[in-house]
């Protein structure tokens, strides 16, 4: 599966973005999805997760009521939508895929896209 990551950009603290995420190639509907982050100088580290067919999500705790992981199975895509940004919301965003159940590690998933910048401004 080949996966395509849009949506960055420059916003304001406090501001909101979406992240799109669209996938060809295999059958969308069965890999979980993951949301990733590298902030310079940082490791990467898990943003948020969702199973399959959407029912289950899961969110790094600083993320908590600020970013919504969702999926539209019928348009190949996972979606993050990001809220009450904050500067420490800097970074590449990554989405990745994995033809088994969601998980918050990096190295357990198959596939990335390139990388989406987002830049929060104080």
């Amino acid at each position: 599966v080949q996966l395509q990551a849009s949506g960055g950009g420059l916003v304001q603290a406090g501001g909101s973005l979406r992240l799109s995420c669209a996938a060809s190639g295999r059958t969308f509907s069965i890999y979980s999805m993951g949301w990733f982050r590298q902030a310079p100088g940082k490791e990467r580290e898990f943003v948020a997760a969702i199973g399959p067919s959407g029912g289950n999500t899961y969110y790094e705790d600083s993320v908590k009521g600020r970013f919504t992981i969702s999926r539209d199975n019928a348009k190949n895509t996972v979606y993050l939508q990001m809220s009450s940004l904050k500067p420490e919301d800097t970074a590449v965003y990554y989405c990745a895929a994995r033809s088994k159940i969601a998980s918050l590690v990096d190295s357990r998933y198959d596939y990335w896209g390139q990388g989406t910048l987002v830049t929060v401004s104080s």
